[in-house]
């Protein structure tokens, strides 16, 4: 909108001041007077893209303008809401403004968008040459600190059954047992899913009435809880069915506090003992090596694959490459599966360089693929 300013129709008496003005008064009507001029030009500025005057060319939606404050404080208002701290709000506008994005909730609420947005912005700071390596790794750690708590933010959540994917599973708790039951159609009156099956796959027949508890999970790996009840039985296709009741009342879960990959990294285990006692103690890295796979892996930790049974609690230096970068960390074993000849070891990290961290996360992100 283009506001025209047109000349007032006075003329210089109409300023003449009288006995009963004041030169305050006078003062104060020039500045009223100057506020009222100044705000349609000012407005006018901004809609044409700042001071400059240059129009917002970017398809994205970029700064500049009155979206862009919009934009600024509906990013503010996410950020508060999501629980992000002062500098991870930073590298979120960063982000935003890198890749011109002017509706942050939209994003937010999109992984697939988000990712985009973040791994452009990763580029830029990996690939920065004004910078010290310290520096780099210090923003790429806030940059991925932020990504991981949009991860686990119920913003951009659904809030229905009725917004169930076809194909979702669903675990509901009936008495002690945990079934798993897909979905086959969460549109109608009633949540329509297969016919829940024990071990031997016999039909379980739940009565109607019957209260359920269901957990699920979305593909950007949000889970929820809710509660439901058996409404009946029906069939679709020729198969028997089970009609749920459908739930507004969804329950955000976490399922990880970081996001992990499946992943075959061949790694070295070195065994790390404690030497010493009291303010002598250290930690001694076995010369050792025990040879294994990562079978998944997180910042917080992974599963490793190997032919030699180990003990949970021992400590141990994890040490793998990827991107032709090595990568350490000493992790604690928390469990393990032995299977014939293999054993499963899953572990828990202590320590974490930062470096290391940015290069997992990297990964796991999949924000260093070309």
């Amino acid at each position: 909108m283009i506001i025209n300013l047109f000349p007032l129709q006075i003329s210089a008496s109409d300023f003449a001041m009288d006995s009963s003005v004041s030169p305050a008064q006078v003062v104060i009507f020039m500045v009223v007077f100057a506020v009222i001029i100044g705000i349609p030009i000012v407005i006018n500025a901004f809609k044409k893209g700042g001071p400059s005057g240059t129009k917002n060319k970017s398809g994205g939606g970029g700064g500049g303008g009155l979206s862009s404050i919009f934009s600024g404080f509906a990013l503010q208002r996410l950020a508060k809401n999501i629980g992000l701290n002062h500098l991870q709000t930073k590298m979120l506008e960063y982000v935003f403004k890198t890749d011109g994005v002017t509706e942050p909730e939209k994003s937010i609420g999109n992984p697939v968008l988000l990712d985009r947005h973040f791994r452009r912005a990763y580029r830029i700071i990996d690939q920065s040459t004004g910078s010290s390596e310290e520096e780099i790794q210090k923003k790429l750690g806030i940059l991925f600190s932020t990504r991981n708590m949009l991860e686990n933010s119920p913003i951009g959540s659904i809030s229905s059954t009725r917004q169930l994917k076809d194909d979702a599973v669903l675990t509901i708790t009936f008495g002690k047992e945990k079934i798993e039951v897909v979905v086959l159609t969460p549109k109608g009156e009633n949540l329509v899913v297969e016919t829940p099956k024990n071990v031997l796959g016999s039909q379980i027949k739940i009565p109607r009435g019957t209260r359920l508890a269901a957990v699920f999970f979305t593909k950007s790996n949000k889970g929820f809880s809710f509660e439901t009840r058996v409404v009946g039985y029906g069939s679709q296709g020729g198969h028997p069915t089970l009609l749920l009741a459908h739930s507004t009342q969804l329950r955000f879960l976490s399922q990880r506090r970081f996001r992990r990959k499946h992943a075959v990294i061949a790694c070295f285990m070195n065994l790390v003992y404690v030497e010493g006692s009291g303010k002598k103690q250290r930690l001694v890295v076995d010369k050792r090596r025990l040879n294994g796979n990562i079978a998944d892996i997180s910042v917080g930790g992974c599963s490793i694959k190997a032919m030699a049974p180990v003990q949970v609690g021992a400590k141990f230096k994890i040490e793998f490459t990827q991107r032709d970068e090595n990568v350490a960390a000493l992790g604690q074993v928390l469990r393990t599966n032995r299977a014939g000849m293999n054993t499963t070891i899953h572990i828990k990290f202590l320590r974490v360089s930062q470096r290391s961290m940015n290069i997992i996360n990297a990964f796991v992100y999949e924000y260093a693929n070309e």
